[in-house]
């Protein structure tokens, strides 16, 4: 009878396999291992089911290391909701379900305000943030793979409300601290190389130093970090800094989404627009008006394998709110423009009223 353990209540991955049986008869192990690797995702519970060998290498660096060189890893939605003080995560359960449900993870050990969240891998960092009104420089990490938090490398310094973003499978953080001495001034932008788990200060010319951050986006190799005036532009590919263009800076409102080097977002009238960080110019996203409403509250966008996700709160009833979903396919008119077609549209979740949106991102693995 297969063993009835399921992933999530699976052996450590660091763990030496419970037997040394060949994953498939006949066949040799790098073979095997590239076959089951093939395997889409939400079909990995019942691979785990077939022998404690099979749920041993599914669940192994190994594994996933393997889906990553063979392009077969996917993307799944991510919610994060503030509810009554505290912050609730949600993941989708099996993107090629149509209804797509979304299914509790456990919750996160501290609740700090403020905190910068992204996605790298696997893994999701939630970045500072402030508890009881005290800023930190710890970092939580949630491995995707086996539903688990754990305590990152902690920052050279305290931060909370500050950019963060992901290039070349670094982390980069920006502002979020007051520079009134000289180790948070040396160390105002820093970043984190998760292989080694070191923190590393990023030079910076004083005059950029503001302190709070309200969004941020990396399109190509540049981090643009957007503060109460004005912005910042680092290059990370030549270490540069620069200002954000008026434009870009006058245009952006709210959560934004890279997709194709066009930054989207919403404008004040509640319609998504585009910036073309090439032409330094705003365009409208045609094509979207009739099947979506205007966002003029909470909402936020991400990109989901290369579509434009967007995510925001309905109407609901009396005591509860429906969280929406939108998954927008982008693309550049012959004329210059940007039009989206929307190719699914619905409720994702119902949560208590009150109930607002943290962040969503994709994860990949």
């Amino acid at each position: 009878m297969a063993d009835q353990t399921t992933p999530s209540a699976t052996v450590s991955a660091n763990s030496a396999p419970p037997c040394p049986l060949p994953l498939i008869p006949n066949l040799p192990d790098d073979i095997s291992l590239q076959i089951l690797a093939r395997v889409p995702r939400f079909h990995h519970p019942f691979l785990s089911l077939v022998s404690k060998t099979w749920r041993y290498t599914v669940n192994s660096p190994e594994f996933f290391h393997t889906r990553s060189l063979l392009r077969t890893a996917q993307s799944s939605l991510y919610l994060s909701l503030r509810i009554d003080s505290s912050f609730h995560w949600y993941a989708e359960q099996n993107p090629q379900n149509s209804k797509r449900p979304l299914i509790v993870l456990p919750s996160i050990p501290q609740h700090p305000v403020g905190s910068s969240i992204l996605a790298l891998g696997p893994k999701i960092y939630v970045i500072g943030g402030s508890n009881n009104d005290i800023p930190s420089n710890n970092v939580w990490v949630f491995d995707c793979r086996f539903n688990k938090w754990e305590m990152g490398p902690k920052m050279r310094v305290a931060r909370e409300f500050s950019a963060a973003g992901e290039c070349d499978g670094k982390i980069y953080v920006i502002g979020g601290c007051n520079v009134d001495n000289w180790t948070r001034s040396i160390n105002w932008a820093e970043v984190l190389d998760p292989k080694t788990g070191v923190w590393a200060a990023i030079p910076s010319a004083i005059e950029l130093r503001d302190k709070w951050m309200h969004a941020s986006a990396m399109i190509g190799s540049k981090f643009y970090a957007m503060a109460d005036r004005g912005g910042v532009v680092y290059d990370v590919g030549c270490g540069q800094w620069g200002s954000v263009p008026k434009r870009l800076d006058l245009g952006w409102r709210g959560r934004a989404a890279v997709v194709d080097k066009v930054l989207y977002c919403y404008d004040y009238l509640g319609k998504i627009r585009g910036y073309d960080v090439g032409e330094d110019v705003w365009k409208e996203l045609r094509g979207v008006d009739k099947g979506l409403p205007k966002f003029l509250c909470s909402s936020t966008m991400v990109n989901l394998d290369g579509k434009l996700c967007v995510v925001w709160e309905g109407k609901g009833n009396g005591k509860e709110v429906d969280i929406m979903c939108a998954e927008i396919e982008v693309k550049r008119d012959v004329d210059g423009g940007l039009s989206g077609t929307i190719l699914r549209l619905d409720v994702i979740l119902v949560v208590p009223k009150g109930a607002s949106i943290s962040h969503c991102l994709a994860v990949e693995f």
